[in-house]
């Protein structure tokens, strides 16, 4: 059992906390916040709560999301762009899910994808790092839900920025029809790459428009 009482997390959402593992600090360890599942039942629209209380657990859809297809073949140079998933391990915390911790150059926890926008804005740089990682998508036909900025880290290999997706894996269209025919799959990906720059575009905007009309907007257009 992994021991994390009298440790803090490095980061936390508005469903698990991140924590480094106490044995191997190259891994890390989420677990998700006490009762924060039966709040999210509770709040969900009655067409969603016939799914049950494991359908709001946080490491229970990750899981599922490294279960597909896609990452199930495991094919050479996947793990550019993805940590690797070590399964779900007993806690003193509770259930977690245990994945690589993406770490920067000095060894602390790589910044979010919203970290660097803020300071530098959409530079050559991360535009060409967020190029290639779409290019990676698509070849390697990774499903993920919504690309939003926290979501995405950046760590410097080789002299230039690499993009990794530390949550959001999986399928968010109502029919699985992405999970099973690489057509709908195609089709599933280029949406959520063209919302993922319209995601940068509003990060990097003075937010005065809501996300959500920003992105109704940008899809019309």
């Amino acid at each position: 059992m992994i021991d994390l009482n009298n440790r803090d997390p490095f980061a936390s959402g508005g469903n698990r906390f991140c924590y480094l593992h106490p044995q191997d600090p190259q891994k890390c360890v989420k677990v998700m916040r006490p009762g924060r599942t039966r709040v999210l039942l509770n709040r969900a629209p009655w067409f969603k709560r016939w799914r049950g209380l494991d359908s709001f657990d946080d490491n229970l859809r990750e899981q599922e999301g490294y279960s597909q297809r896609a990452i199930q073949q495991s094919r050479e140079g996947l793990w550019q762009h993805l940590p690797r998933w070590y399964g779900i391990q007993a806690t003193t915390l509770g259930p977690a899910a245990v994945t690589d911790m993406i770490l920067d150059e000095a060894g602390t926890p790589a910044p979010t994808l919203r970290q660097y926008l803020n300071k530098n804005g959409l530079d050559a740089e991360i535009r060409a790092a967020l190029e290639k990682f779409a290019d990676w998508l698509l070849e390697y036909e990774v499903l993920t839900k919504n690309l939003i900025a926290h979501n995405l880290v950046l760590r410097r290999e080789n002299g230039h920025l690499q993009v990794y997706v530390i949550d959001g894996l999986g399928c968010a269209s109502f029919l699985p029809l992405p999970q099973f025919s690489r057509f709908f799959a195609r089709r599933y990906i280029h949406r959520r790459i063209q919302r993922m720059w319209l995601r940068v575009e509003w990060e990097v905007s003075d937010k005065k428009i809501p996300w959500r009309k920003f992105e109704a907007r940008g899809l019309k257009g």
